[in-house]
């Protein structure tokens, strides 16, 4: 297990799901561990029964960026890690995408991580480490995804820009890319019960490890790039997709 201890980590969306999982791994870790979210009532809920702090922000907002990154970094404190994980998935076929579904991914997922980036980045320590949450989409075709695909698409440029620029500073930026894990989100998607599981069944036969990943073993993937032993590895896309992601070399 990585040693954190006095280390500061900064997640966003870290209230449920891979967020959550990824804090309490932290916190086991002995990291000073903050997390944030837009639900106040259950960011407060879980910050209190993992005994870490909570910022109730939202990610897609200046004010709620300005509020997360003054907030973490008070009296001068640096960041050593940042989590960008905050994110949200709504399908739709490209017919029916209208300005507000493509608008709200954007502005989430990829516009909300961009300024959470820069915002942090006078506060992040030398040597530090960053991490987005993006995911398999990015890269591979699933149909009714094109809005959330083009969000994670546009995060992985961005992350790839940062690992440059930031290099002069030792700090390091990498993506970890989930294929379907077992979370919230996926009963967040405007479909019925028996459409969701129906997709799930076909998503499920379709990856080579024949399930779906838990959250705590996206949580392992992101702890192991945050830490030392992961020094000599930055811009690289570490995929936890239990070889879905294979089938679009196929």
């Amino acid at each position: 297990m990585q040693n954190f201890k006095n280390k500061r980590v900064v997640i966003t969306g870290g209230s449920s799901g891979i967020g959550l999982a990824t804090a309490k791994l932290f916190k086991k870790c002995e990291a000073d561990v903050i997390i944030t979210a837009r639900n106040g009532e259950l960011l407060e809920k879980e910050a209190d029964q993992l005994g870490v702090r909570g910022i109730v922000a939202d990610q897609s907002t200046h004010e709620g960026i300005m509020k997360m990154v003054t907030e973490s970094t008070k009296n001068n404190a640096k960041v050593d890690v940042l989590f960008i994980n905050a994110g949200i998935f709504k399908l739709a076929p490209i017919t029916e995408v209208d300005a507000s579904h493509l608008d709200e991914q954007m502005n989430i997922n990829f516009r909300g991580a961009f300024f959470t980036l820069k915002t942090f980045i006078p506060h992040l320590n030398e040597g530090g480490s960053v991490i987005f949450l993006s995911s398999i989409v990015a890269e591979t075709a699933m149909a009714n995804t094109v809005a959330y695909s083009a969000s994670k698409a546009a995060l992985n440029a961005l992350a790839r820009v940062a690992a440059i620029e930031l290099a002069p500073r030792r700090i390091r930026v990498n993506i970890v890319s989930p294929g379907p894990i077992d979370t919230p989100i996926w009963t967040k998607v405007s479909l019925t019960g028996t459409q969701i599981g129906e997709m799930n069944s076909g998503v499920q036969n379709s990856i080579p490890l024949n399930r779906f990943g838990d959250p705590s073993e996206v949580a392992n993937a992101v702890a192991f790039l945050a830490s030392d032993e992961a020094s000599f590895i930055t811009g690289t896309d570490l995929k936890v997709s239990g070889g879905l992601h294979l089938n679009s070399l196929s």
